[in-house]
């Protein structure tokens, strides 16, 4: 990440697959990454601020969680291992399909 420019508030891509995202540019507050795992989580790394579908803050235990990008978690919106049960695949480059496409997910 040595080779990022300063971020401005929009999505960059952090050279692994994932992005950095933040309100402030870099220096003014910590920053925040996030890394879509292949064929698994989102691992959310720094200081994001989660709320639900109505605008409620999701507390935060952690400073890196991971959230479920199968569907299939016991304990949304955080991953518990499900995606390597049921068949999630996350459609990287290499033309895999997610489980939503192979009938299988979310």
């Amino acid at each position: 990440m040595d080779s990022l420019p300063p971020l401005d508030g929009r999505a960059l891509r952090d050279g692994r697959g994932g992005a950095a995202v933040t309100g402030e540019p870099r220096g003014h507050a910590e920053e925040v990454v996030v890394t879509a795992c292949p064929d698994g989580p989102l691992l959310v790394r720094g200081p994001a601020r989660l709320v639900d579908q109505e605008g409620n803050e999701i507390e935060r235990h952690r400073a890196t969680v991971a959230l479920c990008r199968c569907g299939g978690t016991a304990i949304p919106p955080w991953c518990d291992g499900t995606h390597k049960v049921n068949g999630y695949r996350s459609g990287d480059d290499d033309g895999r399909a997610t489980a939503s496409e192979a009938g299988t997910g979310a």
